[in-house]
């Protein structure tokens, strides 16, 4: 029994000096162990100033082309067919559609008609002329008698001569029974289709040139006292963040009677990317304010957060959500989140984390 509470005891303490070696271990590695190392990147720094913005305002607009017609028939008549579809481009002078000819053809037959009959009139009146001239030159007839056949014969003349003008002007109608395009461009709307009646005046399909497209928006009174014909303004694209810039080509100075708001066209330039029915929104400086601003390369996102990393005082960079507005020259308008004074990495900010350290030169 002795034996047995002897081995007990030793084994007991074999156990605690065994755990007491492990713990032992642990803490001198616990305590070994170093944090780890604060991860340097070089980065531009600058410090943010205040800054003049201008003071915009957006409005919603639409690309349209300069060169817009309807195409409508000279000619009452039943459309036979339309020779296009709408989005399809067409060039100056190509078949459009064709307008139902037999009223035309009718008119033609009766003018033909008509000038057979003035001309059979003038024939027989040319003959009463030649014959009565001689007698009147014999003194055979007298001075009354003559006057009377040479103005028959001067009425036929004019009968034959109105005639041939009411052929001409028929025949000449006959063309117009085939539409053509007044201009080269695409058509935009149709509207109206084989069958349909057509008549002067009642557009059948609507064309734009491609030549020289414009944003067309309307401004409100206050905009419109604000802006020049001339003047600059950035034109975006939904999705796109890129501003175009276009000119000021035309305001007009009547406004309209239920929105009290002003028609503007604005020229786009060369290449512009836009197409015509494109949605955008323009924007027009209407004066400035104080505001901030950072570069475009400032800003950086961080779980689907736009943000930038703010430098402080011991080089530590700390990622800060701001709030953007207009982009401007590479130079985008700060709301909120920044203050002057506060600086900012401007560069390599998609390999910065928050909590690295900055090193670089300042801006």
């Amino acid at each position: 029994m002795k034996t047995t509470t002897s081995t007990r005891l030793m084994r007991a303490g074999a156990l605690a000096l065994a755990m007491s070696l492990i713990y032992g271990c642990g803490s001198h590695e616990d305590a070994s162990t170093s944090a780890p190392a604060v991860r340097t990147v070089a980065a531009d720094v600058m410090t943010v100033q205040p800054a003049s913005l201008s003071l915009r305002v957006e409005t919603p607009g639409t690309v349209a082309s300069e060169d817009q017609v309807q195409v409508a028939s000279r000619l009452m008549g039943y459309i036979r067919e339309i020779k296009v579809e709408e989005g399809q481009a067409v060039k100056a002078g190509q078949l459009l559609f064709v307008v139902d000819p037999s009223d035309i053809q009718g008119q033609v037959s009766q003018a033909r008609a008509g000038l057979a009959q003035a001309e059979a009139a003038l024939a027989d009146a040319k003959i009463d002329f030649e014959r009565f001239g001689a007698l009147y030159k014999e003194q055979a007839i007298p001075q009354l008698q003559w006057d009377k056949v040479r103005l028959q014969y001067q009425v036929a003349q004019q009968q034959v001569a109105a005639a041939r003008a009411g052929l001409g002007l028929a025949s000449g109608q006959m063309r117009y029974a085939s539409v053509v395009a007044p201009i080269s461009g695409v058509v935009t709307m149709k509207m109206a289709n084989a069958g349909d009646l057509a008549a002067p005046g009642r557009p059948v399909l609507a064309i734009e040139g491609l030549k020289k497209l414009q944003v067309r928006t309307e401004v409100s009174a206050d905009v419109y006292a604000r802006i020049k014909v001339g003047e600059k303004v950035s034109i975006t694209r939904d999705g796109d963040a890129t501003a175009v810039e276009g000119t000021i080509a035309q305001i007009v100075p009547a406004a309209d009677p239920v929105s009290h708001t002003h028609l503007v066209k604005i020229d786009l330039p060369a290449g512009a990317k836009l197409s015509s029915g494109n949605f955008v929104r323009v924007g027009f400086a209407v004066g400035s304010r104080e505001g901030i601003r950072v570069p475009q390369s400032a800003l950086a996102s961080r779980a689907g957060i736009t943000g930038v990393f703010v430098v402080d005082a011991q080089g530590i960079a700390r990622y800060r959500m701001v709030r953007t507005g207009a982009v401007e020259n590479g130079q985008v308008e700060i709301q909120s989140g920044l203050a002057a004074g506060d600086k900012v990495a401007v560069s390599r900010v998609d390999q910065l984390q928050n909590g690295d350290k900055v090193s670089g030169g300042a801006q």
